[in-house]
């Protein structure tokens, strides 16, 4: 594969605006991470589709911890983590290599690594190590406060700063996951909940890194190729792994390292970065609000898990929450 080169022709410009991840003329559109491309009469359209875009991914995303809980049933913490990364990134280059995707640009190397080392390595291996002490439930609530922390990621990396509104309505979503998570841990953070909160700082940073480059290349093209970035360090990691942790296959673990493979890690993510590319970072990630009471919901019906009394009303609150950032000016 060759490097993209650089001096793009107009035609490729033209297709690269119609799927909202540049503008024509390479200005704001292109450099600016937090907000949509579309203008005029196409933007309600290109803002629906992205949104529906971001939320599908949310769904996908609220999958993976009772996915990843499934997966332990067959596999150690790191084999699961380097033998789902190897999937995803096989599935990944053979995708590049049927569509020959040129390789990116090595201005763009610097900010794949990070796009890498945050949702490919980090993020995955961080909240698994956490699952292991930690309810699935428990988890998905903690993880509620990525939104916040990817919105402050964004507005350090852009310098562009949303709304007060927006902020008020983050932080206040932010406040119940957080007084949620305390009142259901007993007033004490875990080791668990430590490894969580790690996993919500380089996720932050990958999906803020990741929204900006899917507005410069398609947003499976940025996925796709963190993830085959990764695949010697992975392979290298699963064949460590696999020799040192026992393997007991049944067929929740390998339904679970499928999908966390192939649903969550490949597809969720390719259309989640779409969906930021359209509809920008920050009002993107405040959908994240509801992937905790989606893994809460998941955590009942498929794991069997009891659902918190308080539940209910964290659920009515973030929705509202939901309902403000997506109307607030970001």
């Amino acid at each position: 594969m060759r490097a993209q080169n650089s001096a793009t022709t107009p035609s490729t410009i033209a297709v690269t605006t119609s799927r909202g991840a540049a503008s024509a003329d390479g200005g704001a559109a292109a450099t600016d991470p937090t907000g949509p491309t579309s203008t005029g009469t196409a933007a309600p359209v290109a803002g629906r589709r992205g949104t529906l875009l971001a939320a599908l991914g949310v769904v996908s995303f609220s999958l993976t911890f009772p996915s990843t809980a499934w997966g332990l049933e067959s596999f150690g913490p790191w084999s699961l983590v380097a033998v789902r990364s190897v999937l995803a990134a096989l599935i990944a280059g053979a995708f590049l290599l049927a569509g020959r995707v040129p390789l990116p640009e090595r201005r763009h190397w610097a900010g794949l690594a990070v796009v890498a080392g945050g949702v490919v390595v980090g993020f995955p291996l961080l909240t698994t190590l956490a699952l292991q002490t930690s309810t699935t439930s428990h988890a998905a609530v903690v993880v509620g406060l990525l939104p916040l922390t990817t919105a402050a990621f964004a507005a350090v990396r852009t310098g562009r700063r949303p709304s007060r509104t927006f902020w008020i309505a983050a932080v206040s979503g932010a406040l119940v996951v957080l007084a949620f998570t305390v009142q259901q841990s007993g007033g004490a953070l875990s080791t668990g909940d430590l490894y969580l909160f790690g996993a919500l700082v380089v996720c932050a940073a990958g999906y803020t890194e990741g929204g900006r480059l899917a507005r410069l290349m398609p947003g499976w093209h940025v996925i796709g190729w963190a993830l085959v970035f990764c695949l010697p360090l992975m392979t290298a990691g699963a064949a460590v792994a696999l020799t040192q942790e026992p393997v007991r296959l049944t067929a929740h673990g390998i339904a679970g390292l499928v999908w966390v493979a192939a649903g969550s890690t490949f597809f969720g993510l390719y259309v989640w970065y779409r969906g930021m590319a359209a509809i920008g970072i920050p009002r993107a990630s405040q959908l994240q609000l509801a992937q905790p009471l989606l893994t809460l919901f998941w955590s009942v019906t498929v794991l069997g898990e009891e659902l918190a009394p308080a539940a209910p009303l964290a659920a009515v609150a973030v929705l509202v929450c939901i309902a403000v950032t997506q109307r607030a000016k970001s």
